[in-house]
Formats: structure tokens, C-alpha cells, sequence
């Protein structure tokens, strides 16, 4: 039998998706929830063999709970599940160890498949994509000498902070949980320097438009 955990915020959803992946009597739901804060506590006890995670809830993202269970347990293999095609989501799944990354629309027989080759060890992530992200690591973008101390995650969320977007904006653009959000904000402040997002905002717009 393959165990498998259900994360998404409604429950209409993880009943469909309990009927749907039970229906041919090998896979077994062993537990599901509606929040990433619930998951990231019941996953790793119950040791399910894949996780279908939500890529969008109220206090955060599958995403997130991807990359908290699998530093706990990376034997746990995750499917994060979306209704938007998002290349910053991709690459923040690829990131958190993901083994696929799949569309609210897909067909159910296709998400039923998807959920045993996942189970079964294989990736569901386009290897060019996964190749292009690793590339992006490795290289880095070409930024301004002020940025250099900046991870790559500090980079994009600072652009944000520049077009004025809130840490609860910039949580939900990135699939983050506000409060990591908040801790990116407070690390890069402090690598540049400065004391107010407000002082961020015009540095980065200078910078970033002179590129």
C-alpha cells in the first residue's frame, strides 16, 4: 500500500482527492489537513510515503511544508499541488525537494499515476527545468556590487519590497509563510545595513533600474 498525507485548506478538495486515490484499493490517505502549521506536525509522525501538498493556504505554503518535512525526513516524498502555473513557485519547489510539481487541472488518472511514480522513487520535474534551476544557482545573477551578500531569495524579495508590495503581498506572491518572509526582510536589512524596509525600497529601485 502506498500511505499517503492530503494538505489543501478545503475540505471539498481532500474529499475529492481521498475518493479519487483510494478508489483502486493500493493507495491508503493516512492523514490530511487544511493548514501547513498542522501538517508540519502530523507528516513526520505519521511517515506517509508521499505528501499531495497544497501550494497555496491561509498560514502558508505547501511548499514551505515541503522543504520543513523533507529536513526532517527525506524520505518523504512530496507532490506539491497548484492551481497557478508560476515559475517562482517551481523554482522555490524544486528548491524545497519536491518530487513533482502538478496543476489543479490534471486529470485524476493522471494525478493517480503521478502519485505512484512519485511513491516510487522517480521526479515528475522537468529535467531541463531542474537543470536551468541548478545553472541559476551556480551562476547567480549579474547584480550590483551592494548586493552581492544577498541570497538569491533575499534578491527577489527585496525587488518586491521595491514595487511596494507588503511581507503578507510578498508571502503570498512567493509561497511563503509571512513569518519567513519576515525573517528574509530582517536578514537582508541587516546585510545592507539598514535599519527600515522603507530605506530598502529606495536602494533597491536604484539599483535594480540601473541594470
Amino acid at each position: 500500500m502506498i500511505r499517503v498525507y492530503l494538505l489543501d485548506d478545503h475540505e471539498v478538495v481532500r474529499r475529492g482527492l481521498r475518493d479519487l486515490l483510494e478508489a483502486d484499493g493500493d493507495i491508503e490517505i493516512v492523514g490530511e489537513s487544511g493548514s501547513a502549521l498542522d501538517a508540519g506536525h502530523r507528516i513526520p509522525a505519521l511517515r506517509p510515503h508521499v505528501a499531495v501538498l497544497d501550494a497555496r493556504l491561509p498560514d502558508g505554503s505547501g511548499i514551505d511544508v515541503c522543504r520543513d518535512i523533507r529536513s526532517v525526513d527525506p524520505t518523504i516524498q512530496a507532490l506539491i499541488l497548484t492551481s497557478y502555473e508560476d515559475d517562482e513557485a517551481l523554482f522555490a519547489a524544486i528548491m524545497a525537494g519536491a518530487a513533482g510539481y502538478v496543476l489543479k487541472q490534471i486529470k485524476g488518472t493522471d494525478l493517480v499515476d503521478a502519485v505512484r511514480r512519485v511513491a516510487a522513487g522517480q521526479s515528475l520535474l522537468d529535467p531541463a527545468v531542474t537543470a536551468r534551476v541548478l545553472d541559476r544557482i551556480r551562476r547567480g545573477p549579474d547584480q550590483p556590487d551592494e548586493l552581492k551578500n544577498l541570497t538569491e531569495q533575499e534578491r527577489r524579495i527585496l525587488a518586491l519590497i521595491a514595487e511596494g508590495l507588503t511581507n503578507r503581498d510578498i508571502a503570498q506572491r512567493m509561497f511563503l509563510a509571512e513569518k519567513t518572509v519576515k525573517n528574509y526582510v530582517s536578514s537582508l536589512l541587516a546585510k545592507l545595513g539598514l535599519e527600515r524596509r522603507t530605506q530598502a525600497a529606495v536602494l533597491a529601485a536604484k539599483l535594480l533600474h540601473k541594470r
